[in-house]
């Protein structure tokens, strides 16, 4: 365990700011010149992927080689991968209905307003969540359980999260599923085997960050928990499972298949 340096971590949130301003900002101009905003959900991903190689860059010399690289890696592998499958599903689609419905409501210019409570606050978010990263690249202690427990966590996380929607696209793409609920694979485990990754994810860089020591460990908890609630009872499962609740068949499935946490699909 180790106290990281405050005066260059804080310096490092500074540019961390800066690099995500410039991924949003570009993300908000090419929603404008297209008429769609979401195209910020890609700049999601590769703000966090941003952050982490800024970070490496930016904490040379301060934190465990090893550590800094294993964080930068795991975060970069993570956001590029969600970017790229995001901007695969949205191709050819119109407006996410939830900006459509947002910004029905802007008071004046649309544009501005999406910017405001689209962009910059996703942009705020990126940074706070990304806390965990920073905080473990000024780590100068060295390696111990918590970097490896952290490492198969996000593994977990990441194997949920990818392979729950590489079964979904292929369940979508069959036009005999048409109407249909994806019941199969990770999806009969749990509802939503994607936002249990994302959670595992961000608990296992949290680990990782632990070995700052412990008041940089506390500020990192303010991460995982964020996202915590983002995907549970925020924008994610909660909001989800409001449109789905009127499905056919729905109810069925939340009644056998466990609403975040994996475990065997109850029978009869």
């Amino acid at each position: 365990m180790s106290e990281l340096n405050w005066g260059a971590f804080g310096w490092n949130i500074a540019v961390s700011a800066g690099v995500v301003l410039a991924v949003v900002l570009t993300a908000f101009l090419i929603g404008v010149r297209t008429g769609k905003h979401r195209g910020v959900d890609v700049a999601w991903g590769l703000g966090f992927a941003a952050v982490a190689v800024a970070t490496y860059g930016v904490s040379a010399g301060e934190g465990d080689a090893v550590r800094r690289l294993l964080v930068t890696l795991l975060t970069a592998v993570w956001g590029v991968r969600l970017a790229v499958h995001i901007g695969g599903r949205s191709r050819g689609h119109g407006e996410d209905p939830r900006y459509e419905q947002l910004l029905a409501k802007a008071p004046g210019n649309r544009q501005w307003y999406a910017l405001r409570m689209v962009y910059l606050l996703q942009g705020a978010l990126i940074v706070l969540v990304s806390l965990p990263v920073q905080i473990a690249a000024y780590a100068t202690g060295p390696l111990s359980f918590l970097t490896v427990a952290g490492a198969v966590v996000w593994a977990v996380g990441l194997f949920f999260e990818a392979v729950g929607d590489r079964q979904l696209a292929r369940f979508k793409a069959d036009p005999a599923n048409r109407g249909r609920l994806m019941d199969r694979g990770l999806w009969s485990w749990t509802r939503h085997p994607n936002y249990f990754g994302d959670f595992c994810v961000w608990w296992g860089l949290f680990l990782i960050a632990c070995e700052a020591g412990p008041l940089p460990a506390l500020l990192a908890l303010v991460s995982p928990l964020t996202m915590s609630y983002l995907l549970i009872g925020g924008s994610g499962k909660a909001l989800l499972e409001r449109h789905m609740a009127e499905r056919p068949g729905y109810a069925a499935y939340a009644a056998r298949t466990s609403g975040f946490f994996p475990r065997p699909p109850r029978r009869g």
